[in-house]
């Protein structure tokens, strides 16, 4: 898939930028700054929220390679790459492991060059065209062979009239049984009068508006799959790591799902 050709105002806030703000990254614009703490005023607790989705990342590609074997990932959605991106946690558990990461930002474009390699690919592509993303992954995946597919923090930005569950049905029958789907999902219902005022105030600043949702809403996105334990739990709480702080609540849903036929 060839590079496409991008407006690129800095003067209006990206997701992927905001996003590296809330991690304390450096690739972001005054748009993207102003946006976000205008989200942190209204609900300071999306720096929490935001560090755990980040953390679930870890843990669930984690458990991917060195527990469910799976050597191959396909990561949509990516954002600016920061610590403990997919291919360093799994090419720890198999220096073989291979990764595609898609997302749609210039400025992760710049930064996923720097990656590129035998094992690490990136596509220029957007969730809500998976075929060309499909097709420029079979590149450096073996559909052949299970593949853990990766939608960590980008379902908020696919709104319901533009049909998430479709897009994951598309996704999901293009690789083999034995792959995976692994899922973040801003929630709605989970300190939901904070959410709503964030989303509201984040919705005011950005291009790509979010949409949050309930545990049932993205408990419909592994139809069709068999969700590994926990199921849909809060993002901090889906395996947690040993002594971490779980009496807090997190914004987020979290499930990893396995496709058996």
């Amino acid at each position: 898939m060839g590079d496409r050709q991008y407006d690129f105002d800095t003067s209006v806030a990206h997701p992927a930028r905001v996003y590296d703000y809330w991690l304390g990254g450096k690739d972001n614009f005054e748009a993207d700054r102003k946006a976000a703490e205008e989200v942190i005023a209204v609900r300071p607790s999306i720096l929490y929220d935001i560090r755990a989705n980040r953390q679930f990342l870890g843990r669930a590609v984690r458990w991917l390679a060195a527990e469910a074997g799976v050597r191959q990932f396909l990561d949509i959605g990516t954002g600016i790459p920061a610590a403990g991106n997919t291919h360093q946690v799994a090419q720890e558990v198999d220096p073989a492991a291979r990764i595609v990461y898609v997302d749609n930002d210039p400025i992760v474009l710049v930064h996923a060059r720097a990656l590129l390699n035998g094992a690490t690919a990136y596509v220029d592509g957007d969730l809500r065209e998976p075929q060309p993303i499909l097709a420029t992954a079979r590149e450096t995946l073996d559909f052949g062979k299970p593949i853990a597919v990766l939608l960590i923090g980008v379902l908020h930005l696919i709104s319901d009239e533009e049909n998430p569950a479709a897009i994951i049905a598309q996704l999901m029958a293009a690789v083999p049984p034995g792959s995976y789907l692994a899922v973040t999902q801003p929630a709605s219902d989970i300190n939901a009068e904070q959410a709503a005022a964030g989303q509201q105030r984040y919705n005011s600043k950005v291009a790509t508006k979010q949409t949050r949702r309930t545990r049932a809403e993205t408990t419909r996105f592994f139809d069709g799959l068999a969700l590994v334990e926990p199921g849909v739990e809060q993002i901090h709480r889906w395996r947690p790591a040993p002594g971490a702080e779980l009496a807090r609540e997190v914004s987020g849903w979290a499930a990893v799902g396995r496709k058996t036929e």
